[in-house]
């Protein structure tokens, strides 16, 4: 890998040889979430998302697209080794918002980093619902970013990540994925990567998408819509939500100039509903 390239890529300004640190951490971090995006267009244009760390860096950084969290992450993960620091890569499961069941095993990937005796949850590919910047995970209290409000809860060896009802109207916690803290590898997340390019029962074969992290809000592309997020300037106030209907021919000049995203291969688009999966986990 040339970090410095990956930097350029992200926006990262910093020493060329950065000292591993909470601040290095927190701004790579964020600079890759406002960059890289979130997607799966290769899914529904023809391809196949492969793993293999040289394709996924030319992928991202030569050829400026993003991914979905095996990509996003699998790449990410690589670069924090590469800066000093010490990185473990970790499995979720995602919760089905809608079922309110978890995915199989392998279904996420994300990297734990620990500092100093003090360990941070890492994750750049967890689209609308992820978080700017790392998470302690020494803590279960409130951890809040803008206006956002998150929490990681134990129970035993599993972790429970959380968050608070965005709209301000119940204060519920909601919980997004589940995880341990078990030391997982690379290899072990081909069979779940095959499995959401192929099942009707994952959001990634079902609807073509892209979204990317903006300073006051989202951006994304799903099938023949645009939405835009915007969220509140101030305590007050809240998350508001703008949709567009787009035509084929829209969608190209769409991905250029909103997610600098250029398509070696014409894409398909795609906004079927899932299949709910037969087990649940």
């Amino acid at each position: 890998m040339d970090v410095q390239k990956y930097f350029l890529r992200i926006g990262y300004e910093g020493p060329a040889l950065p000292t591993p640190t909470l601040d290095a951490l927190q701004r790579v971090h964020r600079c890759h979430l406002r960059t890289v995006p979130f997607e799966n267009l290769t899914i529904h244009s023809g391809g196949r998302v492969r793993l293999e760390l040289p394709h996924l860096y030319d992928k991202i950084v030569h050829h400026r697209r993003g991914g979905f969290c095996f990509e996003n992450n699998g790449l990410f993960s690589w670069l924090l080794s590469e800066m000093g620091f010490d990185v473990t890569i970790l499995a979720g499961q995602v919760r089905d918002a809608v079922t309110g069941w978890y995915g199989p095993p392998f279904d996420h990937f994300i990297s734990m980093v620990t500092l100093e005796g003090h360990r941070w949850l890492c994750d750049v590919a967890f689209g609308g619902s992820g978080f700017e910047l790392p998470m302690s995970l020494e803590t279960e209290e409130p951890q809040k970013q803008g206006h956002r409000v998150y929490r990681i809860r134990r129970a035993g060896e599993m972790h429970f990540l959380e968050w608070q009802d965005e709209e301000r109207e119940t204060g519920l916690w909601t919980e997004l994925y589940k995880f341990t803290l078990d030391t997982r590898h690379r290899g072990d997340f081909i069979e779940m990567c095959d499995y959401h390019q192929s099942s009707p029962s994952s959001i990634f074969f079902c609807k073509s998408l892209c979204s990317m992290l903006k300073p006051t809000g989202r951006l994304t592309y799903m099938g023949h819509k645009l939405i835009t997020t915007q969220f509140p300037s101030d305590e007050a106030g809240t998350v508001t939500k703008a949709s567009r209907e787009l035509t084929d021919e829209e969608i190209p000049d769409i991905l250029k100039e909103e997610f600098g995203i250029i398509l070696e291969s014409q894409l398909v688009p795609k906004d079927e509903t899932m299949t709910p999966p037969l087990n649940i986990f």
